[in-house]
């Protein structure tokens, strides 16, 4: 009898009741303060401890959800219709001005919406992106680039996301790609910062609201190949003006903040990774090399592609609760240990998504046009920033930065530098 119960016990299998839901795996990490914004890998990695691919977190003080931090889990659940990026029901137990919801919840664009709708307005976001020029946008991002960097160039020290990055972005995305007036800059610009930054709900789509529709209002009588704007005004005739509108929501959030971050990520890798340093010959690894590694290790959007699961849904062993946000973190699921990267040959130089998941994956993945012009563009930024200043230091130890918090995003508030003063450069 004792034999015969050794070998029952060694078939015996797991039953779905007998995985644990997300609520049983321990004290959620919070994923808002300021220690997980000054070393994020650091949380990660105490994560990791637990041995599971999925941790349950906290968004905000009341918001759980389960942060995904292994690869293999990460793509599986990017490909599961099991998990839609629909927040409707979600989103009906935040109050109306929590803070999370201009980041989180439902609009009229593909990042908020599955299967047939999220193609249709998928469809009309490539169809104006496919108007860029890259030629245009290179020739516009050097236009801009100089002189603002004549503008410090003299003073020896410069904070490079106040001074240089940040209007830099603004001005190639919203001026030269979107068409947007001078006079409506600020404004959008403004309403866009407040998004990544938790402010109001109500506030923030009342300003979005406002300057986007004056932007599309300046579209009425110019051709529809002008710019992106106008080609969402005139030939999106499926969507209606709120649709449309949404659809430049979407190019602000992921052509302003995103790309700038990545540029000032890059920069300090550059400013304090050995191996970016030029070599005695004076020859240092290409620019592309350091935006694709920091891409990668270190994405600007750190945590995000969420979703938002219809049902209670096993998945690597973990019940997750319905209409629950599940969010993928692109930071840690790409610095999985199960990966491996032996050389520098693992890195995706050619410019494609490649493997890792820093511009997410599946139906939501990134558009090609939007990946290109923003690589163009960041590109453009360093490369110009340290022709002109190829001495550039950190002003303070790197310890000392401080990084924007909240969940989403990985971003410094400043990244100042020194360097000798030098001469500006000629104005194209």
């Amino acid at each position: 009898m004792q034999s015969h119960s050794l070998h029952s016990s060694a078939l015996q299998v797991s039953t779905p009741q007998s995985y644990p839901s997300i609520e049983d795996l321990g004290p959620r990490y919070r994923m808002y303060d300021q220690a997980f914004a000054q070393d994020p890998h650091a949380v990660y990695q105490r994560m990791r401890a637990g041995g599971r691919s999925l941790v349950p977190v906290l968004l905000a003080p009341d918001v759980p959800a389960t942060l995904v931090i292994g690869y293999d889990t990460a793509k599986q659940i990017l490909n599961d219709d099991r998990f839609p990026a629909d927040p409707r029901t979600w989103q009906k137990t935040l109050p109306a001005r929590h803070p999370l919801r201009p980041m989180m919840e439902w609009r009229p664009n593909p990042l908020r919406n599955a299967d047939d709708v999220h193609g249709r307005y998928r469809k009309a976001l490539n169809a104006g992106l496919a108007v860029i020029n890259l030629h245009y946008v290179r020739a516009a991002a050097e236009r801009t680039a100089i002189p603002l960097i004549n503008a410090f160039c003299r003073d020896g020290s410069a904070d490079l996301i106040s001074q240089y990055l940040a209007p830099f972005f603004i001005s190639v995305l919203t001026t030269d790609i979107m068409g947007c007036p001078p006079e409506l800059v600020d404004d959008v610009m403004t309403a866009t910062a407040a998004m990544f930054d938790t402010d109001d709900t109500v506030d923030v789509e009342a300003m979005l609201g406002k300057a986007l529709g004056a932007l599309m209002d300046s579209k009425r009588h110019l051709p529809a190949d002008t710019d992106v704007t106008a080609h969402l005004v005139h030939t999106a005739t499926d969507l209606s003006h709120e649709e449309k509108q949404h659809q430049l929501v979407t190019l602000l959030t992921a052509g302003i903040e995103v790309p700038r971050n990545h540029a000032a990520n890059t920069i300090l890798s550059m400013l304090t990774d050995p191996r970016y340093r030029p070599n005695q010959e004076g020859f240092a690894p290409l620019i592309t090399d350091a935006m694709v590694e920091n891409l990668t290790t270190d994405p600007p959007m750190a945590n995000y592609c969420i979703t938002y699961p219809r049902a209670r849904t096993l998945i690597d062993g973990v019940w997750l609760p319905a209409n629950q946000p599940v969010v993928i973190s692109m930071a840690a699921a790409n610095n999985d240990p199960k990966l491996r990267r032996d050389t520098a040959s693992d890195w995706d130089y050619g410019g494609g998504n490649g493997w890792h998941l820093g511009r997410g994956a599946g139906r939501h993945r990134c558009p090609k046009m939007a990946y290109q012009s923003s690589d163009l563009i960041v590109g453009e930024a360093i490369g110009q920033l340290y022709d002109a200043i190829p001495d550039m230091q950190l002003a303070i130890p790197r310890e000392h930065l401080t990084w924007r918090s909240g969940p989403f995003h990985r971003a410094l508030t400043a990244l100042p530098v020194v360097f000798a003063p030098t001469s500006p450069l000629p104005v194209l």
